[in-house]
């Protein structure tokens, strides 16, 4: 018998994740941008990232358009960026300050890095896909993450 999707969310729920926001863009350049903590480091040689991406997100349909995305790691005090690239609809880069990448993708400032990817694999995943992006750029900033544990978000806490 399946697992429940209840009890999925919440047994996977106790296992903290950082928070990212992943970007990227239309055939005519405009941004678009979801939050997720789908996301893994899939292999160093060659560089490869996986990210998954819900069908039902209006972000969806514009990573098979460009193929192209951005991997933006949330810092701790990004909370409600967030929260307001999770939402549906909306002007979701109004007011955000961001600047375009190599790939013509969004870097939302502020962020402790970004990583830049072009796709090079699609997969079926339930309701979701899987993209797999081979990395073209990234670069680290310091500073503390932003975390998601339990349905809430967090931050680290020195011992």
């Amino acid at each position: 018998m399946a697992t429940e999707p209840s009890e999925l969310r919440k047994v996977m729920g106790c296992f903290a994740t950082g928070v990212t926001v992943i970007t990227t863009r239309d055939q005519s350049g405009n941004p678009y941008g979801l939050t997720a903590n789908a996301v893994t480091s899939l292999s160093l040689t060659p560089p490869l990232l996986l990210i998954c991406v819900d069908r039902k997100a209006e972000t969806f349909p514009h990573f098979f358009d460009s193929k192209i995305f951005m991997l933006n790691i949330l810092a701790e005090d990004q909370e409600a960026l967030s929260r307001r690239f999770a939402t549906t609809g909306g002007e979701k880069f109004a007011g955000v300050a961001c600047r375009i990448g190599h790939l013509g993708t969004p870097i939302l400032e502020g962020t402790l890095g970004h990583i830049e990817c072009r796709i090079t694999e699609t997969l079926e995943g339930g309701d979701h896909v899987i993209h797999i992006g081979e990395v073209e750029h990234a670069e680290a900033r310091g500073g503390d993450p932003l975390l998601f544990f339990r349905g809430r978000y967090r931050h680290l806490t020195e011992a």
